[in-house]
């Protein structure tokens, strides 16, 4: 789906752009403390790599108005609380699950996951999305109810996530004992083959007659993962519906989107009780219409929770256009690869904040989340798909691991936004300060400020949140985290 998408978006290639290799993991210092009155714990990383998920000496917050030059001031109001985080994160492939389960030792599995997913002693993803059967990164095509050609299995009885106990499952149960709360979000790349109109796992479209069908399939999943202890907190009907592929794939325009979810899914959760949301589109911020065109239907719209998007294609705005139509609707962001299209550091550190991370927040998105959280020096295990994406960490042979720019950036947010944590009003800066920030009140009341620096230049900025105010003077072409109570 990626190769496609990139290469027919002007421009977009080079602002993802990122780099091959990234930095040896190593063992981040723990958060400077902020209980101690008046201190701004601050975590910067920067386009040179002399900087790198950094830990600065704490600033002091001041009486609002004292200082002398302010410098570029960021007024934020904690009072006026907007969207809801959910969390952030990347997805578990099923290549991802392999190099973790199958090519690290117990000590080496047990040291990424808990850099990964422990917000104290790591950067604390709090956000995952796996794949219902196989993707474009998996080892093999495969759904949970394949048969041989001309049968059918209308009450799913062939049904079984058997393919997922070998190391999806596995890797899943280790992350869930790390962190309990953390959300999962599920989606199908395909329907079994024997329900498509294609007869195969590649491409075609889900047939009328076997609606229902489907939508059973889907209980039988979330039943299934929980008897595994997996709670699946939110499935999106399918990936990129608008692009078929050599690999597993499914078209769905929105009108039949919209069919299968008020005549079928969604009255089958209802009567279920099922708690999962379900989420539209989970394609390219182009084609907001999509999901806008499901939710002026009433009778499906009740059933969803929200809007999932990509960023393949299009600007972020797109999620600010949907949510000033439909703003009791969540919106989500759920997947952009990096890749070797480009090899600039600097460049995927401001792109990935600028858009992703900061971008997606203050266009109302609830989460943002990457592709694979890890693949091979090759860029691999692939199956049939994009050729050189890049995981959030890259898992060497003898199961070293290598930090990329994707790691740095969803640190700045995952590990300081705890789940729950709203975003709250905050002044936008002139677009010639070259400065970007979204800001943030975490339920136990310490407050995050994420400001990213696109100049060349040091850039000096001054923090009024009302009853104090700090100032700090950001590098060039870097990220900082700024967390005080």
């Amino acid at each position: 789906m990626r190769e496609l998408l990139i290469t027919t978006v002007a421009g977009l290639a080079l602002a993802m752009s990122s780099c091959s290799a990234g930095e040896p993991a190593n063992d981040d210092p723990k958060p400077t403390d902020t209980t101690t009155a008046n201190k701004v714990a601050v975590w910067v990383t920067n386009g040179q790599r002399s900087k790198l998920l950094t830990s600065e000496n704490p600033l002091t917050i001041s009486k609002a108005g004292s200082g002398g030059s302010p410098g570029n001031v960021i007024n934020i109001d904690f009072s006026t609380r907007l969207q809801e985080m959910e969390g952030f994160g990347a997805a578990l492939t099923g290549s991802s699950a392999y190099l973790i389960q199958q090519k690290m030792n117990a000590s080496q599995r047990a040291a990424l996951l808990k850099d990964l997913f422990d917000p104290q002693a790591g950067i604390g993803m709090s956000y995952l999305r796996v794949t219902m059967g196989a993707s474009d990164f998996s080892l093999e095509d495969f759904t949970y109810n394949d048969l041989p050609a001309g049968q059918t299995d209308p009450d799913l009885k062939q049904f079984s996530i058997a393919k997922d106990q070998a190391e999806l499952l596995p890797v899943l149960k280790s992350i869930v004992a790390l962190q309990p709360a953390i959300r999962i979000m599920a989606t199908p790349w395909s329907a079994p083959a024997w329900m498509k109109t294609s007869g195969k796992l590649a491409g075609g479209s889900l047939k009328p007659e076997w609606y229902g069908a489907y939508a059973q399939y889907f209980i039988k999943y979330l039943n299934a993962y929980q008897k595994e202890g997996i709670a699946i907190d939110a499935i999106s009907v399918q990936n990129e519906p608008l692009h078929e592929a050599a690999y597993p794939s499914m078209g769905m325009d929105s009108a039949a989107q919209g069919n299968f979810i008020k005549n079928h899914l969604g009255p089958l959760f209802k009567t279920n009780a099922v708690k999962a949301k379900i989420l539209l589109y989970d394609h390219n911020w182009d084609r907001p219409g999509y999901p806008m065109s499901i939710l002026k239907d009433p009778q499906a719209s009740q059933y969803v929770a929200g809007s999932a998007f990509h960023a393949y294609g299009g600007s972020v705005s797109a999620m600010s256009t949907v949510h000033d139509q439909f703003p009791d609707k969540g919106l989500y962001f759920t997947e952009i690869s990096g890749g070797r299209w480009v090899t600039n550091f600097s460049d995927n550190l401001k792109w990935n904040m600028s858009n992703i991370f900061i971008g997606t927040a203050n266009n109302w998105s609830k989460n943002a989340l990457l592709w694979n959280i890890a693949l091979d020096p090759s860029d691999g295990p692939k199956n049939k798909g994009c050729d050189n994406c890049r995981g959030v960490v890259t898992i060497g042979a003898d199961g070293s691991v290598t930090k990329n720019v994707e790691y740095y950036t969803i640190a700045h947010m995952s590990k300081f936004i705890r789940p729950g944590a709203f975003r709250v009003q905050s002044d936008r800066l002139n677009a010639s300060t070259q400065l970007e920030h979204a800001a943030f009140l975490n339920a136990d009341g310490s407050r995050v400020l994420v400001v990213l620096n696109q100049g060349a230049d040091n850039k000096k900025i001054t923090v009024a949140t009302g009853e104090g105010q700090f100032t700090y003077t950001l590098d060039p072409n870097a990220v900082a985290t700024l967390v005080w109570k």
